[in-house]
This record gives C-alpha cells, structure tokens and sequence, in this order.
C-alpha cells in the first residue's frame, strides 16, 4: 500500500525517505491515516528506529511532505548511545500519524506543554521492522516522560500481526506475559541523555504505566491538535500534503512530484558509520529517580 522512495546518500546529511501511495508522493506525518479502519481499532505506525539500530532518524516536520531523515546535532549525524547493558532502541521505535503535540497546550496532568511532535511509540512485538515501514498496531498503554520542561508521551502498542498481539489487550497483560519489559522501557528513557550530558529525563503521574483507555484519550486528544494545525498556518512546521483537501497546506499531485524530483537520488550505501558509535557508555542507577508529581 505506502511505498518508501529513498533519496540521497545514506549515512549523509542529504539521505531522506519519501513515501510514495499508490505511486503519488504523500506524507506520512499528514497523509497516512491515524487509524487503519473506521473500527479505530488499531493505528497505524510510521517506524523510524528500527529495534537494535541507533541512528537518530525521524519525521522532518520542517521540509515539504515531511522525509524521514537523521537528526543532526552541531553538524554532525545524530546517534543514540548504546548505555548498558542496552543496544540501540530495545524496540521498534516511530511515531503516528496526524497526531501532534501542541507547544501552546499545558498538558493538566503533566503540568507541561507539549513537545512539538506527533505522538511516539514503541512497538514490542518480536519482529525487528524495517526503516520506514508502517505498521497496523495495537495500542496497550502509555507513559508521561517529561523531556527538558516538555510533554513527551511514550506509546506502548504491538503488530497486529505479532504472536502475541492476541494475548495482549492492556498494559497489564504487557506486565503479566512480558515482565521485565516496561521497566527496561522507563529505564531506558530515562537515561538514554545522560551520556551527552543531559540530566535523567523525569515522569508525570510518579512513572506509572496508564492504561489502554487513557493511551486511547491522549491520542483522540493530539489528533484534535493536529486537525487544528491543519486548518491554519504554523510558521514551522510544512503542513504540504495531497489527500486532506480541507486543509489549507492541500498540494496537487504534480506539486508533490516535483518535491520529490528535486531530491538527489540514492547513491550507493554511503560512508561506513563510525566505529565508535557502537561503543558502549555507563551509567549509575543510584542517583534516586525523580518524577514529577
């Protein structure tokens, strides 16, 4: 159904994923449904960190039909250090489409805004996903990180197609039948800064997991802020799509071909990544947790 188009050369400042539907440039942050059916049932999900890997790749909310590409720190290729005993992203990581969260909105249960970007998630089936796939998920839970003063929901949900998804209908089943994985998981985000010399990230609601039915509030929630965001103007983000007709970022198919055209093409595989982005770094776990209340 969707169709990666890659761009550039990978493992360089110019390297970007394109999506393509039906052989028409789209989206995915715009035009890629939040859900896959009119049930709501399940979500869809825009992998950009597949399991094991470490580069910091991610929707570019800033350029035209919004690419996936690396974030760039001072110049240079963004990567997430492997802190022990973790390798990379311990799952499937991306985020969903047509939600967004809203800079301007004081979350009133995490006393802070939003952080500008759609929704994430982690997705824990056993499957290690390709970059740029779109996965059909199911959504179990989710927990409020609180990332330098901002909101940062962390969606837990599985491939609906996954062994286990049947079993697992609420975050308590992800406890029961998967134990030891959410707390990897809140461990993980909140040291995975530390090496850079950021602080340890803090929770909302003292790190609890929430269930299925608040997940399911915060993303109907972050869906409105994104029909909002839609239907104006927003001086940063590049709202450019070609299937939401009512918005006024609404472009024609050729406009979006064009975009696409003046990409540079895929050369090769790129420059090996460096050698030292696979070290391991450390870090105490006895410095006590701190969440916000």
């Amino acid at each position: 159904m969707y169709r990666i188009v890659e761009k550039g050369t990978p493992n360089t400042l110019d390297y970007r994923i394109f999506y393509t539907k039906d052989d028409k440039p789209i989206s995915p942050f715009h035009d890629i449904p939040l859900y896959t059916d009119d049930s709501k049932n399940y979500c869809n999900m825009i992998v950009e960190i597949p399991r094991w890997t470490n580069a910091k790749m991610e929707i570019c909310k800033e350029e035209p039909l919004n690419p996936i590409k690396q974030d760039v720190k001072k110049g240079k290729l963004r990567f997430v250090n492997n802190v022990f005993p973790y390798h990379g992203y311990i799952w499937n990581y991306g985020a969903l489409p047509q939600t967004w969260e809203d800079p301007n909105h004081v979350d009133s249960g995490t006393g802070a805004a939003g952080d500008d970007d759609p929704l994430d998630a982690v997705e824990i089936g056993s499957a290690v996903a390709t970059r740029g796939e779109v996965k059909q998920v199911k959504i179990l839970g989710v927990i409020a990180m609180i990332d330098e003063g901002e909101t940062d929901w962390k969606l837990v949900c599985i491939d609906r197609n996954d062994p286990m998804a049947d079993s697992l209908s609420d975050i308590e089943d992800v406890e029961a039948k998967m134990p030891g994985i959410l707390e990897a998981t809140r461990d993980w985000f909140r040291i995975y800064k530390v090496p850079t010399g950021k602080p340890m990230n803090e929770f909302a609601y003292k790190g609890e997991w929430k269930n299925r039915d608040f997940a399911n509030n915060v993303i109907n929630e972050t869906h409105g802020y994104w029909n909002a965001l839609m239907s104006g103007q927003n001086a940063k983000i590049n709202c450019a799509n070609t299937t939401v007709t009512s918005s006024k970022s609404n472009i024609s198919v050729d406009e979006a071909s064009g975009v696409l055209g003046s990409q540079p093409e895929k050369s090769g595989d790129g420059p090996p990544v460096a050698a030292s982005t696979q070290d391991h770094c450390f870090v105490s776990r006895t410095v006590p947790e701190k969440v916000c209340h």
